[in-house]
């Protein structure tokens, strides 16, 4: 199905003082608990906004400011061309995967495989009814990776959620084959401790190795003890995945005490998230490097042995950063942008009241070489349209647009829609093109928008929380050579050599 969109540009000027109380401010304060990453375990209910700023989000739609409820804008050097609705699985859509002509859509409720082979009219191949939050998803030759992270009775397809109390309670990874497209088939699982919030491949001939992102431990918790300070590895035979097991726990956070080595965050370095694990790793296998986004710490990290990394450097930003999220290499391996996810994905951060530092993209270059290399700081990166105070907004999930001798992002930024913007000086990014929904509601925030927008063989797709599958084609001198770099598989977290 092809929608009519609009083009319009526009800058915004909402949400100036009305933010300052309510649930943003409650965010925005010392407590880094209230950082929580993404939706958490089911959608975050709807919360009520001021009748202030159900009036301000109003005003601006009849003036123009921003588009109307469900209404589609986008920069004139992007196309909307396809968008397919929810189906059987009615949770919250999360992260994607590719291979060949098919695209692997997260859900939490399971998993939803389309063909793209005509991206404009994607085809349903399959939809696997497996629930358990957040269903992060991954992909390499016959196997699939979907991570577990709500606590639930067993390791089924047919579970049932249970207070992680109970040390019967499982949480962690499963592996499916997807020989046979139309028919998936669940052949493993591996318990880890705190379960799986995101998991990363580290692929070889014979073996995939996952690194599995958990965090949050708590003594009453028998399967999630603290200090939880490093990750979970797990190594699957591809001839054998029913023998797949966990391997090592490697600490990246070596340190005296029960909350190990991380940032400490509140009080010492209030509204910022204290690190107890990691939420998402990025590795560039051709460069034998990673880079992990452990909620209060980001890292660089060696993977030349895969089964124990080995952290390079490490750097904390005390003053913008609530909550570091994920990480993306640039093509040449001299740059890493970590996300912030400020306000945990369900909050209005994209305003004049939050400003351009804080919930944004921190853009940092790789200077030195091998175990000598340092993250230095060099600029933020932050949409330029405020959204309405009702609209959850901030940095998320993103991926290179392959141009060579060019840094070019696409990125989701939940209900701010999809950003494309280039970092190729580091310190000074700009936005090239953009695609945004208007607000789901002008009463209540309500947690939608894009969780994953990634460019795969001349194509953007988007999975929105809310609405569906979308479908973007980008026509701009800047991004048109990329349409040439073609790939038979991609997860994100797992990033290429594009040129090589």
């Amino acid at each position: 199905m092809i929608l009519l969109s609009v083009s319009r540009t526009r800058r915004r000027r909402l949400g100036v003082a009305a933010a300052a109380g309510g649930l943003l401010a409650a965010l925005l304060t010392a407590a880094p608990a209230a950082a929580i990453p993404d939706p958490g375990d089911s959608p975050a209910a709807a919360e009520d906004v001021s009748r202030s700023d159900q009036a301000e989000a109003r005003a601006a739609i009849r003036s123009g400011e921003i588009p109307g409820q469900d209404e589609i804008v986008h920069s004139a050097n992007i196309e909307h061309v396809a968008h397919i609705p929810k189906d059987v699985l009615s949770g919250t859509n999360s992260d994607l995967a590719f291979q060949g002509k098919y695209a692997f859509a997260g859900n939490y409720d399971g998993f939803r495989i389309f063909d793209i082979s005509n991206p404009r009219s994607p085809k349903t191949v399959a939809q696997v009814l497996c629930p358990g939050s957040q269903n992060d998803i991954s992909v390499s030759g016959n196997l699939l990776f979907l991570s577990t992270d709500s606590s639930r009775s067993d390791s089924s397809c047919n579970s049932t959620t249970q207070p992680a109390t109970e040390k019967s309670s499982w949480e962690g990874m499963k592996v499916f084959d997807i020989s046979d497209k139309r028919n998936p088939r669940y052949v493993a699982a591996v318990e880890t401790a705190c379960g799986s919030h995101t998991h990363t491949l580290v692929p070889e001939r014979k073996n995939v190795y996952i690194y599995v992102s958990s965090y949050s431990p708590n003594a009453a918790y028998p399967d999630c003890q603290p200090p939880h300070d490093g990750i979970s590895v797990i190594k699957v035979p591809r001839k054998a995945p029913h023998k797949a097991a966990l391997v090592g726990f490697p600490v990246l956070f070596p340190g005296e005490g029960p909350d190990g080595g991380g940032n400490p965050g509140a009080p010492t370095n209030p509204g910022v998230s204290k690190t107890t694990g990691c939420h998402d790793i990025t590795v560039l296998p051709s460069k034998d490097l990673a880079a992990g986004a452990c909620m209060g710490d980001g890292i660089l990290f060696s993977i030349k042995n895969p089964e124990r990394p080995r952290v390079i450097d490490r750097v904390q930003d005390n003053v913008n950063f609530a909550f570091w999220h994920s990480a993306t290499f640039n093509q040449r391996a001299d740059k890493v942008v970590f996300t912030d996810e400020l306000g945990g994905g369900g909050a209005a951060t994209c305003n004049a009241e939050t400003g351009p530092n804080r919930g944004a993209d921190g853009i940092y270059d790789i200077v030195g070489k091998g175990d000598r290399s340092k993250l230095v700081f060099r600029s933020y990166y932050k949409i330029p349209r405020h959204q309405a105070d009702t609209e959850n907004c901030v940095a998320h999930n993103g991926s290179l647009i392959p141009v060579r001798g060019r840094d070019l992002m696409v990125q989701a930024w939940y209900q701010g829609g999809i950003s494309v913007w280039d970092f190729t000086n580091s310190s000074k990014p700009k936005e090239i093109a953009y695609f945004e929904r208007g607000p789901l509601s002008t009463d209540q925030i309500v947690t939608g928008g894009s969780w994953s927008a990634y460019y795969y063989n001349g194509y953007i797709y988007s999975n929105d929380i809310a609405k569906g599958f979308d479908v973007l084609k980008i026509d701009d001198k800047r991004t048109d050579p990329a349409r040439w770099v073609r790939m038979q598989e991609l997860n994100v977290q797992t990033q290429p050599d594009y040129f090589d």
